[in-house]
């Protein structure tokens, strides 16, 4: 579920780049978040 959100945002982000619309905090905030979401998801698998 977590990587599907993730991957969700990684391509909202990277539309939001192509588009370059103005809301551009809001982009960056969004690959945070992906980022974010895949470190825990990394990190949850490491200890299964």
């Amino acid at each position: 579920m977590l990587e599907k959100i993730a991957i969700v945002l990684i391509i909202l982000w990277v539309l939001g780049l192509a588009s370059s619309n103005t809301m551009g905090g809001l982009i960056h905030l969004l690959l945070l978040i992906a980022v974010v979401v895949m470190v825990i998801r990394l990190i949850q698998k490491r200890r299964l």
